[in-house]
């Protein structure tokens, strides 16, 4: 019973055996293998977007980051939520590489509200002052940290905000795939259709060992891209196989049928969490789970293995009716029999 990450999770068959295929012969390195050009074929038809720049990386830190460094000067602030991935688990990698550009983080709970946007925006005027910070971009994080869904109509009002201040957008996407089977639209229209200039396409999360797309609907930044990529120690040599993961992933839709997993286990063990009397701290709408219950509770599922979810407290000692909280993640590969065996202890 493991809850802790769907980074946890294992690599689907599909993945695996398309980076076995890619193990033969000789392939030309940094980028210029042919399933690479496959790659970006399928992400330019998904995406309905047929100028678009493609590259691949490693790690979501490295997408995030170095997509936000093509848009921002070192004297400009990016804007994000004050929960935002790239505020709350990235280190300062935006920062560090953007040549030191720093975070406005705007105050909620979960999802920036676009009048607090437009009111932290509006304190940086254009070419006003030189001795603060100058507006950057806006990034926005699908899924957010807390497990919810910006809607289509959430992120155009975002992005109308920024667009009214010349302001580019950047989209976390580390949970893309999760975030889009649970709003039933389509990649084009989550990214540019609703104002969304560059995104970070997850893949780690949702299947795959170890790649990301960063992905330019305009692709005047893609030179700017490669350079960063190089100098910042991402440019994979052997790149064919992050092009294999990522061309297996988008096969027959299988990154979506992979999500729609994830999110259907997500929704039965939050109904059955619910039905148990366990008390929910965010609404889940994708993958994750934020709830809480007793200390008994916890302790008799670790007792029969469930270790592995973020918890919010100690286990071990305290009164056995003390409400703790937690944290419980599904991947694609959780079965109804898992999610089961969790329920039967409450």
């Amino acid at each position: 019973m493991f809850f802790a990450s769907d980074n946890s999770g294992p690599v689907h068959p599909k993945i695996m055996q398309r980076m076995a295929e890619a193990n033969t012969g000789y392939a030309m390195p940094y980028g210029n293998d042919e399933i690479m050009e496959e790659v970006r074929a399928s992400i330019r038809a998904q995406f309905e977007a047929p100028d678009a720049a493609v590259y691949l990386v490693a790690t979501g830190t490295a997408a995030n980051s170095l997509a936000l460094a093509c848009y921002t000067q070192p004297w400009q602030t990016i804007f994000c939520a004050q929960h935002s991935h790239i505020e709350e688990d990235e280190c300062n990698a935006p920062e560090f590489y953007a040549g030191g550009a720093k975070l406005t983080k705007i105050p909620t709970e979960d999802k920036m509200a676009p009048a607090d946007l437009a009111s932290a925006i509006a304190r940086r005027p254009a070419n006003s002052n030189v001795h603060m910070a100058q507006a950057g971009p806006v990034s926005i994080t699908q899924v957010t940290e807390f497990g919810a869904v910006h809607t289509l109509e959430e992120l155009r009002a975002l992005t109308a905000v920024a667009k009214a201040a010349n302001l580019p957008v950047h989209l976390d996407g580390a949970r893309f795939a999760n975030a889009l089977v649970a709003l039933d639209c389509t990649p084009a229209e989550m990214t540019w259709k609703s104002g969304v200039d560059v995104v970070s396409f997850g893949g780690t999360k949702n299947g795959c060992m170890g790649v990301e797309a960063v992905i330019f609907f305009d692709p005047a930044k893609a030179w700017e891209f490669e350079l960063r990529r190089k100098r910042g120690a991402h440019l994979f040599s052997k790149h064919r196989y992050l092009s294999a993961q990522m061309a297996a992933y988008l096969q027959d839709d299988l990154w979506q049928d992979l999500a729609r997993s994830a999110n259907a286990a997500c929704a039965r063990l939050a109904e059955g969490l619910v039905k148990a009397g366990a008390e929910m701290i965010h609404t889940p709408q994708a993958n994750m789970i934020f709830t809480r219950f007793p200390r008994a509770v916890h302790q008799k599922l670790q007792a029969d293995g469930a270790k592995y979810y973020v918890l919010d407290g100690d286990v071990a000692t305290g009164p056995a009716d003390e409400i703790l909280g937690a944290r419980l993640v599904c991947d694609w590969s959780m079965t109804d029999a898992l999610i089961d065996q969790f329920l039967s202890h409450f």
